[in-house]
């Protein structure tokens, strides 16, 4: 038996297979190596002098994009949840009439191009769209086109879209047939979706609520178009790198791309701990 063995590994099917395997690793490692190539080019793009310029002569400005940036992110995650957690369990439970359209819409904001969102904000809050922010104004005393009250609406319409999708891959992973037995023992829809799908669940809608979060970091184009580029206003971190570079100040601009990176890569290992699975988009 032990003779045939080496044989066994050097036949024509055996090489095979591992020149597919290594054409398969090859493109993995391709892609790999071009992420990475991004990071260490910004990892040695700004000089020591340049974090410490960033954080001294500019550290206002960089730590009220940072604190601007966690304020809104958080608020338009509160919002997502709010919104995504019933919205997740009844298309996760639930057969509706016109699915397919519903679940159109609601992917629809991760889809288009960001600035489509942000310009369609502007055209519904404006003038000649629906009047919304003159309606805000003149009944509650704030506006939302070019201030940084609408800075958390802007991140909530793609973060709320993702948290859906994200908490609905949680709830798909229970079994329903577990609430179907909480209900046979006397618990209502209510105390066997509170008792029993949501502490099962719960990794994944933690997993999700912090991707959800990073997403709402992340936005740029949609804050851009509805509530423009103004420092120390509507700056917050994605903002306060385009007016950085749009001034030329490219080192402080890949810093705070280095701090946005920092941060994105512990929302991914936390995520990945929780054992998050689902839609990333």
């Amino acid at each position: 038996m032990t003779d045939t063995l080496p044989e066994a590994r050097s036949s024509p099917a055996a090489r095979r297979d591992v020149v597919f395997r290594a054409c398969l690793a090859a493109f993995l490692m391709l892609f790999v190596g071009m992420v990475l190539t991004l990071v260490v080019a910004d990892l040695t793009y700004p000089k020591a002098i340049h974090w410490r310029e960033a954080f001294t002569t500019g550290r206002a400005d960089v730590w009220f994009a940072v604190r601007l940036s966690l304020i809104t992110s958080t608020i338009a995650l509160v919002a997502s949840i709010i919104v995504g957690l019933p919205a997740a369990y009844v298309l996760s439970r639930f057969r509706l009439p016109g699915a397919t359209v519903i679940d159109t819409i609601i992917d629809l904001p991760i889809v288009i191009p960001p600035p489509v969102v942000g310009l369609s904000l502007l055209v519904a809050f404006g003038p000649k769209g629906f009047g919304i922010d003159a309606f805000l104004e003149r009944k509650f005393g704030f506006a939302m086109m070019y201030e940084a009250w609408g800075i958390p609406l802007a991140q909530f319409l793609v973060a709320a879209a993702f948290c859906i999708r994200a908490l609905k891959a949680a709830f798909d992973s229970i079994n329903p047939r577990l609430e179907h037995v909480a209900r046979s023992l006397g618990c209502s829809s209510w105390q066997a979706f509170w008792r029993v799908s949501l502490p099962l669940a719960r990794n994944g809608l933690i997993a999700g609520a912090i991707m959800t979060w990073a997403r709402a970091l992340s936005e740029f184009g949609p804050i851009l178009f509805f509530c423009g580029a103004t420092p120390r206003k509507t700056e917050v971190m994605p903002i306060a790198m385009f007016l950085n570079y749009s001034e030329g100040k490219i080192e402080r601009g890949v810093v705070l791309a280095l701090l946005m990176v920092g941060i994105a890569v512990v929302t991914l290992i936390t995520f990945k701990k929780l054992g998050g699975k689902g839609y990333l988009w």
